[in-house]
């Protein structure tokens, strides 16, 4: 059985925006079961549909599409996130997107019913829902503009300072991606900044 205890950064994350009783986190536990994946380990494909979303406990993916035989970083999620098919919970269509494991990650894994019951049923879970979707609308709406308006370097820093791990975990191709630059110029980018500290 899964208890709280056991998850501390998933419960940290689940309750650092909004308070959530624990009778709202058992909702959750009872349906959660503990995985372990290997780095580079798809948890989302494109084309499939697995019925599971994962809080991650340990560890980092990445989200990304293939356009045209290129991976395209979409997003980094760290410890206490959740990670899902967007496609599949909400529309019930397979994924258009892979989300793949960075590092070794432990996970918990909760059918898509499940969570879609839980944030349903309970008021707390639905404003921890509401948040976490704002949040990503607002870091998606951010990157856009960034992408659009800044010059690759400071396109970098801002990155640096809103996602600090994934910019010590990630592999430098996939940030470069997600910054829409070429890895040699990111490299020349960082190297400038570790020049003038």
């Amino acid at each position: 059985m899964v208890t709280p205890a056991i998850i501390p950064n998933i419960i940290g994350r689940l309750t650092g925006r909004t308070p959530v009783s624990p009778d709202s986190i058992a909702e959750l536990t009872e349906h959660m079961s503990a995985c372990r994946f290997p780095s580079k380990h798809k948890l989302v494909e494109e084309g499939s549909a697995h019925g599971l979303a994962y809080f991650i406990e340990k560890g980092m993916t990445r989200s990304y599409w293939v356009v045209e035989g290129e991976e395209i970083t979409t997003s980094f999620s760290t410890e206490g996130t959740l990670v899902f098919s967007m496609d599949e919970l909400y529309y019930g269509l397979p994924s258009e997107e892979y989300v793949e494991t960075v590092e070794t990650v432990e996970a918990y894994a909760i059918p898509l019913s499940a969570l879609r019951h839980a944030v349903t049923v309970k008021l707390d879970l639905a404003v921890w829902w509401s948040l976490i979707h704002q949040d990503e609308y607002r870091r998606l709406h951010r990157s856009h503009k960034e992408r659009l308006a800044l010059p690759a370097a400071e396109r970098y820093a801002a990155f640096e300072q809103q996602q600090p791990e994934a910019c010590r975990r990630a592999r430098l191709a996939d940030i470069a991606s997600y910054l829409g630059i070429t890895p040699s110029t990111l490299s020349r980018i960082r190297r400038a900044r570790l020049s003038t500290q």
